[in-house]
């Protein structure tokens, strides 16, 4: 299978001030971290608030530069301790973020938030055709081209989130940071969501990072799993391995202490709902 993405030894120190007493520390968040994932599958990333799991996503993602390390885009070194990487680069790589009702500008229409990932990094591609592209991925997520001159407010947050997806696929990335993105809404919107990016992942052919506490979540979606405590990748696996043997004291105690949903039945509910709808 063909790596699209790999992580050798990737660590992350902040600088964090003594407040009154003077002085100044380094606070290292990200220790040492070593992954890979294979084209079309899904890597989750999985840690209490606070393990430093969204900042190796933000890494991932190509937003902060780690301190240390290297990160490879396929077989290409990424360097953004210097620059930020070029548009070629950053398109290969998306984020979809925790918040739908905070990563959406509320002053945007919708077509504008789609188009503008395009006109930024493809500014050769003509209006008409921008829109073109942006109506037919809001079809895509489970929208249509009506929703396109409407404003963020007018949604919920489900389809606020399935907006976010379709911008982060606009520019037809090999790879989707996906930070908490059901988090925030209810269990029966998180399956609908949860079952647009597996199918999402089928018909692309993607890539997933995807963040997350929530086990349940992460046990549906995931193909590997890499356990993170205070900084470290303290246990990683295939989600088989991980979730029947865990081996490692923490992943034990994470997976003690956290309830488990069962979103397989969440999802039935909703289908059968679906199609009651439909049959009307």
């Amino acid at each position: 299978m063909t790596v699209v993405l790999e992580g050798r030894n990737i660590t992350q120190d902040y600088h964090v001030s003594g407040g009154l007493f003077g002085g100044a520390k380094t606070v290292r968040a990200v220790k040492g971290i070593n992954f890979s994932v294979e084209k079309g599958k899904t890597l989750a990333i999985v840690g209490e608030s606070g393990s430093g799991k969204s900042t190796l996503a933000r890494i991932i993602a190509l937003i902060d530069a780690p301190s240390g390390g290297d990160l490879l885009i396929g077989s290409e070194k990424v360097d953004i301790s210097q620059k930020r990487p070029g548009p070629e680069m950053r398109s290969r790589v998306q984020m979809v973020f925790q918040n739908p009702y905070g990563s959406l500008n509320p002053r945007q229409k919708i077509g504008s938030v789609l188009t503008e990932p395009l006109l930024i990094n493809k500014p050769e591609i003509s209006a008409e055709e921008r829109r073109s592209l942006a109506e037919a991925m809001l079809v895509k997520v489970g929208l249509g081209p009506e929703h396109y001159n409407r404003y963020p407010h007018m949604f919920s947050g489900g389809q606020r989130q399935r907006i976010a997806i379709a911008r982060a696929l606009m520019l037809n990335p090999s790879l989707l940071v996906l930070d908490e993105p059901v988090s925030a809404l209810d269990l029966s919107v998180q399956a609908q969501v949860l079952n647009l990016l597996a199918d999402l992942q089928e018909e692309f052919g993607l890539t997933y990072v995807f963040v997350s506490h929530d086990l349940s979540v992460v046990r549906y979606i995931a193909d590997d799993v890499m356990v993170i405590s205070q900084g470290e990748a303290v246990e990683q696996g295939t989600r088989e391995a991980v979730f029947a043997n865990p081996t490692h004291p923490y992943t034990r105690q994470l997976f003690a202490a956290t309830p488990v949903t069962d979103v397989e039945a969440i999802r039935a509910r909703v289908a059968k709902r679906q199609a009651a709808r439909a049959a009307v």
